[in-house]
C-alpha cells in the first residue's frame, strides 16, 4: 500500500475513534453545568474504556461495572459484565482497543505531538507489559470482593486509585466546574492527577503506555485477539520476512511471527505496510 493511502487508512481510524468518543461521550449538557448524566442509558456497558462519572459519559466503563457489583455488600456473580466482555472480546479482540476507546483516542493524539524523540519501548518492556494483568486480577476483581468494610462494602480499587481516563474525563472537568467540589479534593486526587500527568508526558514519547502496561480493559480483550473472529491472518506464501510490518508496528509487535499478539490493537498500520499483501484483516 502506498505511503498516501496509509495516510488515508489513518485519518480514517482517527476519524471513526473521534465519532465513536463524541457519541459516547456526547452529553454536552454534563460538561456545561459540572453534572453527571443518569439516564437509562448509564446501565448499559460501553466497549472502551469510559468513565461512569465522565459529564458526557451516557454509558458505563466495563471495568466500574465489575467493580461495583464485586465490592457491593450483597455480592452477585456479574454476569452481564463477563457476557458484554467475552462476546465483545469473541468478535473484535482488541480492536476495540484501536478503534472505539476514548483514553486511546487521547494517547494517539498526544503521540502525534512533534517531540525530539520517540521511544519504541522503554526498559523491562517485556516484564512490565505483565503489569495490566495483575492491575486485572489484583485491583479489578481480588481487592473490592474482600477487603471490605464493617458494613460488607469494598473499595473500587482500579477506578479509585488508578484510573488515568477517570480523572481526565471526570476528576478534571467536575472540580473545574464545581467550586464547591475543589475545597473537598486532597491527596488521593492528587496522586491520580500525578498518575495522569505521568502518562501524559510518556504518551508524547511512548505510544500507548497505558495501554501497554496499565489496562485492565486491554487485558480481558487481549485474551481473545488469538480467537476472535475479526483478527490478523497471515499468508506465510506471501512473506518475504522484510521486516516493514514489525517497523511500522508502534506496539514493537512483528505480526509476522505473531500475528494476533495479546498486545495487539488491530490498528492496521502493518497491514497497511507489507508491501506483499501478506498481511490482512478482517472476519475471513
Amino acid at each position: 500500500m502506498d505511503r498516501n493511502q496509509a495516510k488515508k487508512q489513518e485519518r480514517f481510524r482517527t476519524g471513526f475513534q473521534l465519532v465513536f468518543t463524541a457519541l459516547t461521550n456526547g452529553y454536552v449538557k454534563g460538561f456545561v453545568d459540572g453534572k453527571i448524566f443518569q439516564g437509562p442509558s448509564k446501565e448499559v456497558c460501553l466497549p472502551g474504556l469510559n468513565c461512569y462519572s465522565c459529564p458526557g459519559a451516557l454509558g458505563s466503563c466495563p471495568i466500574g461495572a465489575l467493580q461495583a457489583v464485586a465490592n457491593d455488600r450483597n455480592f452477585t456473580l456479574p454476569l452481564y459484565v463477563w457476557g458484554f466482555l467475552i462476546a465483545v472480546g469473541a468478535f473484535f479482540g482488541r480492536l476495540v482497543c484501536g478503534f472505539m476507546c476514548p483514553f486511546g483516542l487521547v494517547q494517539d493524539l498526544l503521540y502525534k505531538i512533534p517531540m525530539p524523540v520517540k521511544l519504541r519501548n522503554i526498559r523491562a518492556d517485556r516484564w512490565l507489559r505483565f503489569l495490566k494483568y495483575v492491575i486485572l486480577a489484583l485491583f479489578v476483581l481480588i481487592l473490592p470482593m474482600f477487603v471490605v468494610n464493617d458494613f460488607g462494602q469494598g473499595d473500587p480499587w482500579f477506578c479509585k486509585y488508578i484510573c488515568p481516563s477517570g480523572t481526565l474525563m471526570a476528576g478534571w472537568p467536575l472540580a473545574a466546574l464545581n467550586e464547591g467540589l475543589r475545597g473537598t479534593l486532597g491527596f488521593l486526587f492528587a496522586w491520580k492527577s500525578v498518575i495522569l500527568i505521568v502518562l501524559i508526558l510518556l504518551s508524547m514519547i511512548l505510544y500507548r503506555p497505558f495501554c501497554r502496561y496499565l489496562c485492565p480493559l486491554g487485558a480481558v480483550y487481549g485474551l481473545f485477539n488469538k480467537v476472535s473472529l475479526y483478527r490478523l491472518r497471515l499468508d506465510k506464501g506471501k512473506c518475504t520476512g522484510c521486516g516493514a510490518c514489525e517497523s511500522s508496528c508502534r506496539l514493537n509487535i512483528d505480526p509476522s511471527k505473531i500475528p494476533n499478539s495479546m498486545e495487539c490493537i488491530r490498528c492496521g498500520r502493518c497491514v497497511e505496510s507489507c508491501p506483499t499483501g501478506a498481511l490482512r484483516r478482517g472476519i475471513k
